[in-house]
């Protein structure tokens, strides 16, 4: 199967419904066959895969419940869709329960299927992104499990013991340390040895979504409930029934999402935005942060009773500083996806490379390891990184200085940070995308700081 929902099967009594469908969905890029009734369509399917069915469910011979119960029965897999005039909210649940991936009352507008089909292909995107990580697993030799952590040290040996030790459980858990340190993989590795892991594992960055479009995106919203709701959405919280949800950067959450997350993790409860009822979900959670909680709930910051909630089981990951022994590992781990990606023979580190790299601080921790390896690995001319390629050893001077070089003149933070800017745009030949992953930023804000410092590609160094 592709990596997105193409091939879409209409199931509908009605012909003009049919040919209008059909227009639509063939514009958007869709592969479309019709059926007028769900026992032709249920044979068409034993023929050949579909990703999509668009389903009717008062037709004439065997109705859509009928059909959703055949497709059961045989152990097919495509994804469901509704569709019916005499539709009620008991009626979507009972179609949800059989099998459906959603429902959708008629009269719709062409917008609202193709909205559906969206948010169908990104479920079906997020599963196909579980089955590729376990096999990139299983390809790269890592220990069943991991979740793909690369380590060496004694620190890190005993927190993915730990690891191992509660993924079995139910229990909510709270990964904490600083950017970088590979909070998420922990959380994978905790879905992966978990009882739910052949449910979904949804991941959600709750410091880079604005706290009203965060609202809507877990809890999902009722057709009307804001202007620009066309139809009915399910949140990332359904998408994770009987998986596991990853709230990175919880620290961010607010106080208004607090409250309601707080009720989802003692009851298993939520409403979604414009609704009146409330919807049963079986999720396990796992959330990050870089922020000292317990200092945020001190100072309100950060509701008590949420916290406790979270901090079932606590993990704490040490900073990369800490644990040089897995710089190695880490670095020719990289290097050897580099190698595949690049398709060039890179076979590892020169020891003054090694040296340098284990005597550096790394702020920015694994994250900020990954980015530099990609850098040196671009840049090198023969098989082995030497220390000339690294960054910091350029940006930050030598790691021993002679004693008798005078000091630099001191930069203000502003200076220092333009400076920074321009060098890795000039060393990356101003590509923007690989400029940000060097510095640790996103593309968004790398964009914001060439304007905010008149950077232009013609500049040279000399003018810092």
């Amino acid at each position: 199967m592709t990596a997105a929902l193409k091939k879409i099967l209409v199931v509908d009594d009605e012909a003009a419904m049919r040919h209008m469908l059909q227009l639509v969905l063939e514009k958007e890029g869709y592969q479309v066959t019709e059926s007028a009734e769900g026992g032709a369509a249920l044979e068409l399917l034993q023929e050949e895969p579909f990703d999509m069915v668009l389903c009717d469910i008062r037709m004439p011979g065997m109705d859509g419940r009928m059909f959703l119960r055949e497709v059961a029965r045989l152990k097919l897999t495509p994804t469901i869709i509704m569709m019916s005039a005499y539709g009620t909210i008991d009626t979507a649940i009972e179609c949800m329960k059989a099998g459906a991936y959603d429902y959708i009352s008629k009269p719709f507008k062409p917008d609202e299927v193709v909205l559906t089909l969206k948010k169908a292909e990104e479920r079906f995107r997020l599963r196909q992104e579980n089955l590729r990580l376990r096999e990139e697993l299983a390809r790269s030799g890592a220990p069943s499990g991991t979740g793909g952590i690369i380590y060496r040290s004694a620190a890190m040996a005993q927190v993915m013991t730990l690891v191992g030790r509660v993924a079995g459980s139910a229990s909510s858990v709270l990964v904490t340390g600083e950017t970088g340190t590979g909070k998420e993989l922990v959380a994978r590795a905790l879905h992966q040895q978990g009882e739910r892991r052949e449910g979904v594992f949804v991941a959600v960055n709750c410091g880079a979504i604005s706290s009203g479009l965060l609202e809507s995106e877990l809890f999902g919203h009722v057709k009307g409930a804001f202007t620009g709701a066309v139809q009915a959405q399910k949140g990332l919280l359904e998408e994770a029934h009987e998986g596991t949800l990853f709230l990175d950067e919880i620290g961010d959450l607010s106080p208004v999402l607090q409250a309601k997350l707080l009720r989802v993790l003692q009851e298993g409860e939520f409403i979604p935005v414009g609704a009146t009822r409330t919807r049963q979900v079986d999720v396990r959670f796992l959330a990050a942060t870089n922020k000292d909680l317990e200092a945020e709930v001190a100072r309100g910051q950060f509701r008590e009773d949420l916290f406790y909630r979270l901090n079932v089981i606590a993990l704490q990951l040490p900073p990369l500083r800490e644990r040089p022994e897995d710089i190695e590992p880490l670095a020719l781990h990289f290097l050897g996806n580099l190698a595949r990606k690049l398709r060039r023979p890179l076979k590892g580190l020169t020891p003054d490379a090694l040296a340098a790299m284990q005597a550096y601080r790394w702020p920015g921790n694994v994250r900020e390891l990954e980015n530099v390896i990609e850098r040196c690995a671009i840049l090198a001319r023969g098989e082995t990184i030497a220390a000339a390629l690294l960054p910091f050893r350029r940006l930050d001077g030598p790691l021993k200085a002679p004693r008798a070089a005078p000091a630099p003149p001191a930069l203000s933070l502003r200076e220092a940070e333009r400076g920074q800017v321009l060098r890795a745009l000039q060393e990356t030949a101003w590509n923007k995308s690989r400029a940000a992953q060097l510095l640790g930023v996103t593309r968004k804000t790398l964009d914001r700081k060439i304007k905010d410092f008149q950077l232009a590609q013609a500049e040279l160094p000399d003018r810092l």
